[in-house]
């Protein structure tokens, strides 16, 4: 018995030993001490007598009551500190650490061994027992570099050597295999990764992020970064990382809540939505770009992504002396109640009439509506009918808004209640000043464009250029596949999170739709709301066999071809067969299908569109699932979709129907159609035609 693996089982099973000692202590704790601590808080409440009749019975009331919630929150806080602990040893659990590097912090000093799960966790003693994947220390591990390497720490570079780096094949408290790996070409877990099926969520990727993928992990946190790479390096599964090393880095700043993904449908959305949990983080806020527009409420307009940014250049130039008439403002109210008349608005729009129409001026008016409406609601107050409505509240509506009974209140009570209880009324009339409801901005569009109606983009593009409102909350926007937005989509995404920082990840060789942006549309977009826009490369593929990534790659330039490559293991031949007729391409796509379905994993039959989907779903009948917007993947079987939702997604195999010239003509867009749905398989590929093949492949039929 290998001595080495003996000592790595030992050193596995005390660990695991250490982290179910872990779950039982921190699981009686929380339990314990939730008893205990809600029995003494109970106790202090009882003993807290609110007493509000002098000044000093007032102070004292105060303090109490300070004290208690003082005690509350230290609670809390241990009590969210402990519960997190404990989610981190249950995702340990399951597989304790996937890597150990050893090494030399200074020297003369004797080697430290890091073990590196998905979570670090630390013994009852505060002993680091695990290292998460995210601590600086463990990038000594992805560096992939034996011997002088460093890490960085609060923007101090340290030089420390690696003397060994060993990957580790764990389930739970089963060491199966171990590998001392130095270089990417040799690293074990990736390659025995790489033997997997299809699963219906994508996987996490953490133990086998490769050097040039965690370049962009752990890139710096710069305005905008592009990473350009070919189908099937990683983008999607990156992104998602880097995400997480987001949220590790900038725990006590970053919520999840404050990272915006935007993903090509939904099917994809749900196929990714597992790996930030299995990484112990919340999934960000995620959108396609028809439901972004469907929160800020513009669902009912066309989109606009496809109209062109002329219009947006238009709305641009004309903004800065736009002059507003009387017919662009409206009055605010809520429901039937008028607070403020068009006739207000407008005195408030001409009080700042020197200043250009902008975030300055629309800033400068919210004020002075905001002091107007505030004078209104004490008008409201005064009134006696008001007052009356006030004091006929039932005693539930009494404590639902003042926290209390109303018992005979004096003159100034009850002004001071009535004021209360008319912002609980028209409170909304606030946020509609600060969402600018005011200004027709609808009518401002059309009569600058000279149109009749103005869709979703340009409304909302002119909105943030007079008003300024934009998504300030966010922090991050990732964009997935972003070779398939348009200019006008990244204009106005680019504007409307201008203070977020932007991940775009895509492959100009997917824009498998016509007037969608070039990578340089897109750089000089951000370049002007960001100042800078950073470019990194993915040029190997971790998803397709050398002969399916020879065969996509068949259709670049011989320049770029030269400079793709796979790391998996060789595997089958592409199946590229032309059929004479209907009848004989039925007949081959029912036999590839009947073949597909007695092996693992999912194959999917490709089709260039929807309708085409549709036809070929009908005609092979139950042997497959046609996959609609909005559906889940199954993990095995065979699915119908069509091109537009297989993209960023993988398939064991693949099945490319219509592969005909009328299809995929010899065009730059058929092409790239055709390379995104060849590259969507990892194991196998099967390309069938009525008729003559595609121009594309003819050499190859």
């Amino acid at each position: 018995m290998d001595e080495t693996f003996q000592a790595e089982q030992r050193h596995l099973s005390e660990t695991y030993a250490t982290l179910v000692e872990l779950r039982d202590e921190l699981t009686q704790d929380i339990e314990v001490r939730h008893k205990g601590i809600a029995k003494d808080l109970a106790d202090m409440a009882e003993e807290v007598s609110l007493d509000f009749v002098g000044l000093d019975e007032t102070m004292e009331t105060l303090a109490a009551v300070e004290t208690l919630n003082a005690v509350i929150d230290a609670y809390n806080q241990y009590h969210d500190a402990a519960i997190a602990k404990l989610q981190r040893v249950y995702l340990l659990l399951s597989q304790p650490y996937f890597a150990k590097v050893r090494l030399i912090m200074r020297p003369g000093r004797p080697p430290r061994d890091v073990y590196i799960g998905t979570a670090g966790v630390t013994t009852q003693d505060g002993t680091p027992l695990i290292v998460d994947w995210r601590n600086p220390i463990a990038e000594t591990y992805y560096n992939q570099e034996m011997g002088m390497t460093s890490y960085k720490v609060n923007d101090r570079v340290r030089t420390v050597e690696l003397t060994l780096r060993r990957q580790y094949d764990i389930v739970r408290d089963q060491l199966r295999m171990y590998f001392d790996t130095t270089v990417a070409i040799q690293d074990s877990l990736l390659l025995g990764a790489l033997k997997r099926h299809h699963t219906e969520k994508l996987q996490a990727i953490t133990a086998t992020i490769q050097r040039e993928q965690n370049q962009i992990v752990r890139h710096d946190d710069v305005p905008a970064l592009l990473v350009n790479g070919i189908a099937g390096s990683g983008k999607t599964s990156v992104m998602l990382q880097r995400i997480a090393f987001l949220l590790y880095r900038q725990r006590d700043t970053l919520d999840a809540s404050q990272v915006y993904l935007f993903t090509p449908n939904t099917v994809f959305a749900s196929y990714i939505s597992s790996v930030l949990p299995s990484l112990g983080e919340r999934n960000p806020r995620t959108f396609t770009w028809d439901s972004f527009l469907a929160e800020l409420g513009l669902s009912e307009r066309s989109s606009g992504a496809d109209g062109g940014s002329a219009s947006l250049e238009v709305l641009e130039a004309a903004v800065p002396t736009l002059e507003l008439e009387e017919e662009d403002l409206r009055g605010i109210s809520v429901g039937d109640v008028q607070l403020l008349k068009a006739s207000q608005v407008k005195a408030a729009v001409k009080k700042f009439s020197r200043f250009p129409v902008g975030r300055r001026f629309s800033a400068l008016v919210k004020d002075d509506l905001h002091a107007r409406l505030e004078r209104r609601f004490a008008q409201l107050a005064a009134n006696d009918e008001v007052q009356e409505e006030m004091l006929s509240l039932d005693l539930d509506e009494q404590v639902e808004l003042f926290g209390h009974t109303i018992d005979m209140p004096d003159e100034q009570e009850t002004l001071a209640l009535t004021q209360t209880y008319v912002e609980h009324l028209y409170g909304s009339a606030h946020d509609a000043i600060e969402a600018a409801t005011w200004l027709r901005i609808d009518r401002i569009g059309m009569r600058i464009l000279g149109r009749s109606s103005i869709s979703a983009a340009e409304w909302l593009y002119l909105s943030m250029l007079i008003t300024g409102v934009d998504g300030r909350n966010a922090r991050y926007v990732m964009i997935d596949e972003v070779q398939d937005y348009t200019t006008t989509q990244l204009m106005v995404l680019a504007r409307y999170f201008s203070r977020a920082h932007f991940l775009l990840l895509g492959d100009e060789h997917q824009a498998i739709r016509e007037g969608t942006a070039s990578f340089a549309e897109a750089k000089q977009i951000f370049a002007t709301t960001h100042g800078q826009l950073e470019e990194c490369l993915l040029r190997t593929s971790y998803r397709s066999s050398p002969e399916i990534t020879e065969l996509f790659a068949s259709l670049l330039d011989a320049g770029e071809r030269m400079s793709l490559s796979s790391v998996r293991r060789p595997g089958r031949a592409p199946v590229i067969v032309s059929c004479d007729d209907v009848d004989g391409y039925l007949e081959t796509l029912r036999s590839l299908v009947a073949q597909a379905s007695t092996e693992e994993g999912l194959t999917a039959i490709i089709a260039h569109d929807r309708e085409r989907a549709r036809w070929i779903a009908r005609k092979l009948g139950e042997g497959v699932k046609r996959v609609h917007r909005g559906d889940k993947l199954p993990a095995q079987g065979v699915i119908v979709l069509d091109l537009g939702l297989a993209k960023g997604l993988e398939f064991d195999q693949v099945i490319i129907p219509d592969a005909q010239e009328s299809v995929y003509p010899a065009t730059d867009l058929a092409r790239r159609q055709l390379y995104t749905a060849i590259s969507r398989a990892m194991h196998q590929v099967s390309v069938v035609s009525q008729g003559a093949m595609t121009p594309l492949l003819k050499a190859r039929a």
